[in-house]
């Protein structure tokens, strides 16, 4: 996983509430093996709109995602993050997101920022009045900035340290290597071991 430090770029406002992972990413586009190549299905069926956000050329481009209160909710499939992530979405914005979805955000590198209500309703507001308008993220002060908004946003200290230093789970169990085989060699022979221990 890459590092994610900071995040700039134009939103996509979608003012729904309880977006939930079948919208996301229908369950008929779950047959691949691998992570890559959801992004054409990212809100398959909404798309079929030609009024849906995701649709207006005004928002080409845009790399942040502004949803409505509890999004990713339902299922805890992790192809959500993947179609988020491969249509180019490097944050996504709520005020409140479901516990595996947000998890799923951070061990897939994409920032989830859980703003105050009444500054999502601003920051909505604003994306919805000017598409070009700039957001900044700076995942380790969790700050958000926006024209006429600064905000702060919880992010607990491993997922920030996740993403600031691009650890999924493996690299966050390698980062105790040492610690690791120092115990694998202070125990007795004759007691299991980790292959490849010393």
């Amino acid at each position: 996983m890459r590092p994610v430090s900071h995040v700039v770029g134009r939103g996509l406002p979608l003012p729904r509430a309880d977006v939930d992972t079948d919208q996301i990413i229908p369950s008929s586009y779950l047959k691949r093996v691998d992570s890559s190549g959801y992004g054409e299905a990212l809100f398959a069926a909404w798309r079929r709109d030609p009024g849906f956000v995701m649709n207006d050329p005004r928002y080409r481009g845009a790399t942040i995602l502004v949803a409505g209160a509890n999004f990713g909710c339902g299922s805890s499939r992790e192809h959500a993050v993947w179609a988020l992530r491969d249509a180019g979405f490097k944050a996504v914005v709520s005020s409140r997101f479901a516990d595996i979805f947000r998890q799923n955000c951070v061990r897939n590198g994409v920032v989830p920022v859980a703003l105050q209500t009444r500054d999502l309703e601003r920051l909505l507001r604003a994306v919805a009045e000017e598409p070009r308008v700039s957001i900044s993220i700076d995942v380790a002060a969790r700050t958000l900035l926006a024209p006429g908004l600064e905000a702060t946003f919880e992010l607990e200290d491993h997922a920030r340290r996740q993403l600031v230093e691009g650890l999924d789970e493996i690299g966050l169990t390698l980062a105790h290597a040492a610690a690791i085989e120092g115990h694998e060699r202070s125990r007795a022979a004759w007691l299991p071991r980790v292959s490849g221990a010393a």
